[in-house]
């Protein structure tokens, strides 16, 4: 969600003038020196180095990552299901964040100055804000897609293969997320009739209007916060108390001359490994539900009614133990992902709000920029959060990036015939 350079140097400036009008040539010097110093003007020459090194590398980083998640949805067809479509999505916002966002803004944070006109600020206001809250709105998405791969299994199988569904709802979250704030981008001086920013500057022009702040980040954050919150949160609760229930019903001990037993191996319909698997495991299901009953769940020919009970208790005891640790792994996955987006949204979406109240004489600029950075942190740690966490996706990268590991690892979990 982007945006602005949150200077506060006009204000500072104008507060000076006030107090220094019977001191016109004063105050026109102070003014001329101040408003041209960088925020960053008080570090020293390394420091400032080290700094442009260190946007530059998170720059580099986000492009890779993201580069490399679109990389491997156009190589491996694999990956080319409805739910990974949402990743895409995410990965294309993030992107944009690195490759354009980013390297125009080092030179202002550094410098203190837009360098490159009002036409080009425009722009770049407009991708900021647009791919940032596109970003935010396709997490929501994936979230909302993996409640449904998890609650309502059935019905999100049987659409599985329509295609436009994830489409139209990727087009949607663009659409929403450009009238949300660019047209106030775009339009905000004309009708008002004038600009507040001046020429060396890059900023919205509601930068300092906490009503329409407020607004548009109750949209943009605390709306998709409690989302994904509720979405994540009631994915675990469903996986443990399908587990709950598997004890009593998915499995029966076994009788004499019954096979009820055999289905206690598999896994019931709408239950998923991972919340980001789910379509997977339910795809199997429904192809290979019988042949695998049939092929590798027959049980001995020749073992008593003792025997059957003592091994189904044995492998019932595994299979509980593995279950629960992996309901486990599954709540930590979830829980990352919920507080690695707040912890970089909240500060600057607060910070942003009370800035726009106390016309940025309450926060220090300082504060400012590092919760903006925070929050395009998020867009380098996407990629790893969502695609890295996701077996297909992990292949897809070792079939990239070192193909001959790949190839080998392939060739060990091939069955020889």
């Amino acid at each position: 969600m982007p945006l602005v350079n949150k200077k506060t140097e006009l204000t500072w400036i104008s507060d000076m003038d006030n107090s220094t009008a019977e001191t016109p040539h004063v105050a026109g010097a102070f003014n001329e020196t101040f408003s041209t110093q960088s925020p960053s003007s008080g570090f020293s020459l390394g420091v400032l180095v080290l700094l442009a090194f260190l946007m530059v590398l998170l720059a580099l980083v986000t492009m890779l990552g993201n580069a490399l998640v679109i990389l491997a949805f156009i190589m491996d067809r694999n990956l080319r299901h409805r739910s990974n479509y949402y990743f895409l999505n995410l990965a294309i916002s993030d992107f944009a964040v690195g490759a354009f966002c980013m390297p125009l803004y080092i030179p202002y944070a550094l410098t203190g100055m837009w360098h490159f006109g009002r036409g080009l600020c425009k722009l770049w206001l407009v991708m900021d804000y647009l791919v940032c809250t596109a970003s935010v709105f396709s997490i929501a998405l994936i979230s909302y897609d993996r409640f449904l791969s998890v609650t309502k299994a059935v019905s999100y199988r049987a659409q599985q293969g329509i295609t436009s569904n994830p489409v139209i709802k990727m087009v949607a979250i663009w659409v929403f997320a450009f009238l949300l704030y660019c047209p106030a981008i775009i339009f905000w001086e004309h009708v008002a009739g004038h600009s507040v920013v001046p020429a060396d500057q890059c900023y919205a022009e509601f930068f300092h209007n906490w009503y329409f702040l407020l607004c548009a980040s109750t949209l943009e954050f605390f709306v998709p916060l409690l989302s994904v919150t509720y979405f994540n949160v009631h994915i675990f609760h469903n996986i443990q108390r399908r587990q709950r229930l598997g004890s009593t019903q998915d499995c029966e001990p076994p009788k004499s001359d019954s096979l009820s037993w055999r289905f206690c191996f598999l896994p019931r319909p709408g239950t998923s490994s991972t919340p980001s698997e789910a379509e997977d495991s339910v795809s199997s299901l429904t192809r290979s539900w019988r042949p695998a009953v049939m092929a590798n769940c027959p049980p001995p020919p020749q073992m008593s009614p003792t025997a059957l009970k003592r091994d189904f208790s044995v492998s019932f005891r595994s299979r509980t133990g593995s279950k629960l640790q992996q309901d486990k792994k599954i709540a930590r996955s979830l829980a990352i992902i919920v507080c690695v987006f707040a912890i970089c949204w909240a500060p600057y979406t607060l910070l942003m709000i009370i800035r726009g109240a106390c016309k940025g004489k309450c926060i220090h600029n300082s504060w400012y920029e590092i919760t903006f950075w925070l929050l395009w942190i998020n867009s380098s740690l996407n990629p790893f959060l969502y695609p890295l966490c996701h077996m297909r996706f992990r292949m897809a990268f070792m079939k990239i990036l070192c193909p001959k590991m790949f190839a080998t690892l392939r060739s060990r979990n091939t069955p020889s015939l």
